[in-house]
């Protein structure tokens, strides 16, 4: 998994507060388009058809896993953490 980027963890952290949410099935060239593809590809967020023309939108348990290790500032891959260290 690569590092989440901020409109990714912004739609992931979105989802974990306010649970299912219904986005445009239609690629409108939106920010908010792009991103959910991305998170959907990743397996992070499942899109299911919600009515015409939407999807709703849940997180799933590895997109609260993604976002539950971006917050502790934990990565699995060997690219560099830009946070600062954490300090006790």
């Amino acid at each position: 998994m690569s590092e989440i980027m901020h409109q990714q963890r912004l739609l992931l952290e979105w989802l974990v507060m306010a649970g299912n949410i219904a986005v445009s099935d239609t690629d409108n060239g939106s920010l908010l388009y792009k991103t959910q593809v991305e998170c959907e590809k990743a397996g992070w967020i499942k899109l299911t058809q919600f009515g015409s023309g939407f999807f709703m939108a849940a997180i799933t348990n590895l997109g609260k896993q993604a976002i539950r290790n971006r917050r502790l500032g934990r990565l699995d891959n060997a690219g560099p953490d830009r946070r600062r260290a954490m300090t006790t």
